[in-house]
């Protein structure tokens, strides 16, 4: 007996879905690269401008090179994450491997729980990445919260105390620091100026800091001293 095939209907911005109704739909629209499920709602970012490729690319180098010189730590960009009931795609994350502790884990061809650090670049995005992301990641448990807003030029980094995110403001000298991933170093002004050179010099003083050693040898301690 023949079969009637059931049609997956498109997603739209607006729409109310369930997780499981969001990705069905997304993986029948193998021409859609960019959406989200923030709050049961689908969000479908618009085409990306120059500067915040610009932007994007520079974070995704910073937070590649600080994991390629960390041991168990992992750099992801664009990836769509499965968060509580929804599915967001951060433009870049961090993560520790959960057999060194780490929030989150492989399921599937996707990534679920939560990152130890997160970053967005904001420009028509700004407002719900401010709001219902924002709410989403502190609800979920992400420690750190990096958000680079293109229009008002300015950085804000958001770390989760008392389950309650503060946004933390630059040492003395200008730099912001990362606790959960210690040597994590940014220099807001250079990111922001696209000076990636001084970006990735900062970078490099922080993978030399004494507290990034301690940091690796205690994830080597974690893995039972294996590389």
């Amino acid at each position: 007996m023949a079969t009637v095939e059931e049609k997956v209907l498109p997603l739209y911005p607006g729409q109310r879905l369930t997780r499981d109704e969001f990705l069905r739909r997304w993986e029948a629209m193998p021409h859609l690269k960019n959406a989200e499920l923030i709050g049961g709602i689908v969000y479908m970012p618009s085409p990306v401008s120059l500067d915040h490729g610009d932007s994007d690319n520079g974070v995704a180098v910073w937070q590649g090179v600080y994991a390629a010189g960390t041991p168990g730590v992992k750099s992801n960009s664009k990836s769509t994450w499965l968060m509580l009931e929804d599915s967001p795609q951060p433009e870049s994350s961090l993560r520790l491997l959960s057999d060194l502790g780490g929030h989150s884990h492989r399921d599937g061809k996707y990534i679920a729980g939560s990152p130890e650090f997160l970053a967005e670049v904001s420009l028509s995005s700004e407002d719900y990445d401010l709001h219902e992301k924002l709410d989403l990641y502190e609800q979920a448990g992400v420690n750190e919260y990096l958000v680079v807003l293109l229009a008002s030029r300015e950085i804000r980094w958001h770390r989760l105390v008392e389950a309650a995110y503060q946004l933390i403001p630059p040492d003395a000298d200008g730099i912001l620091r990362s606790k959960v991933f210690p040597g994590l170093w940014l220099h807001p002004q250079a990111l922001l100026g696209g000076d990636m050179a001084l970006v990735l010099a900062t970078l490099q003083k922080g993978l030399e800091s004494k507290e990034h050693a301690v940091f690796v040898q205690e994830l080597q301690r974690r893995r039972g001293g294996k590389e």
